[in-house]
């Protein structure tokens, strides 16, 4: 059971959000895998949100930036004092993106749903394809918390150091190298791989079942036994950056490690780089 983080600031269970759905400070927002899932029946009132066109970059490889970022906020009826409740499918992949960027931006007052969409709709729970029409408001993003987010420099230069803790959350088959991506995905690495003296820790080790998260024991034992430990640097990565979100929500805002960080280059900047070093 996971019921040992359902007080935990940055966990919203689906009884808390059924209760809140209509709280004039609070503003539910969906993200997910499938970016058509929105459109078939989202939570009332919630806000949809595409990772592929508005949380990233849409000319360079990198996230969304401040500016598009505070107007996609500004839209979507959100001010800096809103409390924002984060969920989608896949275990919440995007959802966790859209947390680690909110963080990153300096939006401190959110949360994610837990169990995300797979359990609001196992528990029966009403769904509407009402798209909601907020008022504007005037977001402004006044800081970056740079210490949220790795580079592949930031990477390298740590390679060998004992006091450094990478972590792969991709499916054994990616990390041993046997496969390039999931099936079906399209964002390839020209080798495959891992980074050399990363733990491969997937992310699905987190969740329960139902798609909530495991209690803070089980997590904690889950990563120590891999030696990613409070005392080391951790830097999470994947294929593009939303899995490594998901365990750096777990690393960071769960277990509270004070140093982790999420380098969304991940594995098809890395195994696309000229000579960098990899492990099969």
């Amino acid at each position: 059971m996971s019921d040992v983080l359902t007080n935990k600031k940055v966990l919203a269970t689906t009884d808390w959000a059924a209760n809140h759905l209509n709280d004039e400070g609070i503003r539910l927002v969906e993200v997910d895998v499938d970016t058509e899932s929105y459109d078939s029946g989202h939570i009332p009132g919630a806000v949809g949100w595409n990772w592929k066109t508005q949380l990233q970059d849409q000319l360079r490889r990198t996230i969304s930036s401040k500016e598009d970022f505070e107007n996609l906020l500004r839209e979507s009826g959100i001010d800096n004092d809103t409390t924002v409740v984060l969920y989608g499918d896949n275990n919440n992949w995007f959802a966790a993106w859209a947390y680690w960027l909110l963080k990153y931006y300096g939006h401190e007052d959110v949360k994610i749903l837990d169990g995300g969409r797979k359990k609001w709709e196992a528990e029966g729970r009403e769904l509407t394809t009402d798209t909601p029409d907020y008022d504007t408001t005037d977001y402004t993003i006044s800081g970056v918390k740079k210490e949220y987010r790795a580079f592949r420099q930031d990477v390298e230069e740590r390679l060998n150091d004992n006091d450094f803790g990478l972590v792969d959350v991709r499916s054994p088959d990616e990390f041993t190298g046997k496969i390039l991506a999931p099936p079906g995905l399209n964002e390839l690495s020209q080798r495959p791989g891992h980074i050399p003296g990363a733990s491969n820790i997937p992310w699905s080790k987190a969740v329960n079942e139902d798609g909530t998260f495991k209690s803070e024991e089980e997590l904690k034992e889950i990563y120590e036994n891999e030696g990613i430990t409070p005392d080391k640097d951790i830097i999470s990565y994947c294929r593009i950056g939303e899995r490594s979100a998901h365990s750096w929500f777990v690393l960071n805002e769960l277990l509270e490690y004070p140093s982790v960080r999420n380098y969304d280059g991940s594995w098809t900047e890395w195994g696309n780089l000229i000579d960098a070093p990899i492990e099969r």
